[in-house]
């Protein structure tokens, strides 16, 4: 691609909710990035917690508009990707009333927007992909598989209208070309732009505990369940040096399953007789992380065919290695062996690997050097800051590919 030059945009970002997940953190950072490269960046969303969001949101670095709050997220605990088309669309329109033209808009997650936005000629639509949504769905009943057929159809047809497609690793561009048939067969390919971390918000520790740390959302997908059990059957191991581990996690008491979920942890914990050594924290803020991150001696990452999974190179940059499940995105992240452990997601290989480094802190130590520079290398902001700005402008001067 050719340099962006001095070309300066007005840059609009919809998302759907302005939390503290690693979506979130994805956008915040481009729109930080964004900034630093002379564009003016607003955020649109529907919902901006002020008390439980990124600091970034509130620094000024750019601007955060909210509409819709009032919409509700789901329907008696259903409907919710009904009420998320919803709540984006009234986002969209809000946005397509109240301010001028955007040279591009990047729209995050929800894809049904983009033909409403493509109203207007001039627009230049990017869609960042994270995963097909009719994937991560479930359709287990018959009532579930008709509710969503004109639901999954939109998806499909409504990314293939964006001038640009994003996605978060080589991994979900082959499930997006196998899952989007057609438009795979229309030749539409989805450009790889992996999320990144700031390395100077991660400091190497001063001091290391001989304990392990999970960063998680408290869902069911996140598979958390294995980091209890493996840690339990750690135990069995001869394991006499242990602390114990903590489990952080974004936490929204509006959402029934962090609600229901955090609690099964909690009976799992207590099942496996380790509920005194294992530390539930919910959605603590971005400097009690780090300094979370700082102190353990290594990071479990439990999520399977994880999309991308932004915690692992959280847990590098802290010069702490990771062990995580051997497929999905942390694949693409992870050097087996080098910057920490792939393994089976069950909690005999979890264990063991963890034996490893509570056995040899120093490996852990090794490790975590070689995880840092590896960050360093690929995965910086900065890398992730230059691609997207060029991805923007040449869509604005509408290159092609």
């Amino acid at each position: 691609m050719e340099k962006s030059g001095s070309s300066k945009l007005n840059v609009a970002i919809i998302h759907p909710d302005l939390g503290i997940g690693g979506a979130e953190r994805l956008i915040v950072d481009a729109a930080v990035e964004l900034a630093s490269h002379g564009h003016k960046v607003h955020v649109f969303t529907s919902h901006h917690d002020k008390t439980r969001c990124f600091e970034e949101t509130l620094s000024g670095i750019f601007s955060v508009t909210v509409y819709g709050s009032f919409l509700p997220r789901h329907i008696f605990y259903r409907l919710h990707a009904v009420c998320a088309y919803i709540r984006c669309i009234f986002v969209a329109v809000c946005m397509m009333l109240f301010w001028r033209s955007f040279d591009v808009i990047l729209v995050d997650q929800v894809s049904v927007v983009i033909p409403l936005l493509k109203l207007k000629k001039s627009t230049k639509v990017v869609f960042y992909c994270h995963f097909p949504d009719l994937l991560l769905a479930q359709h287990t009943t018959l009532l579930r598989r008709i509710y969503r057929i004109p639901i999954d159809l939109l998806e499909e047809k409504t990314t293939g209208i964006a001038d640009l497609i994003l996605v978060n690793s080589k991994f979900t561009a082959s499930t997006f070309a196998r899952t989007f048939k057609g438009l795979n067969a229309f030749g539409i390919r989805p450009a790889v732009l992996y999320p990144a971390v700031n390395l100077d918000q991660f400091k190497e520790p001063n001091s290391i505990k001989l304990n392990f740390l999970s960063i998680n959302r408290f869902e069911r997908k996140k598979n958390i369940e294995l980091a209890i059990s493996a840690f339990a059957m750690l135990q069995n191991l001869a394991c006499d040096e242990l602390q114990g581990a903590i489990l952080d996690g974004g936490y929204d008491k509006r959402l029934r399953e962090n609600v229901d979920y955090l609690e099964e942890l909690k009976d799992l914990a207590q099942r496996e007789g380790i509920s005194d050594r294992v530390n539930f924290i919910t959605s603590c803020s971005t400097s009690e992380r780090n300094a979370l991150l700082s102190e353990c001696l290594c990071v479990l990452y439990t999520p399977k065919d994880e999309h991308f999974g932004i915690v692992p190179l959280e847990a590098m940059a802290s010069c702490k290695p990771v062990i995580a499940c051997n497929s999905g995105g942390p694949v693409e992240t992870i050097k087996n062996g080098v910057t920490g452990f792939l393994c089976d997601p069950s909690p005999r290989d979890f264990s063991l690997a963890m034996a490893k480094l509570i056995q040899k802190p120093e490996m852990a130590e090794g490790m975590g050097r070689e995880a840092r520079l590896h960050i360093a290398q690929s995965f910086s902001t900065k890398t992730f800051g230059n691609h997207l700005d060029q991805y923007l402008v040449d869509v604005a001067r509408g290159k092609k590919e």
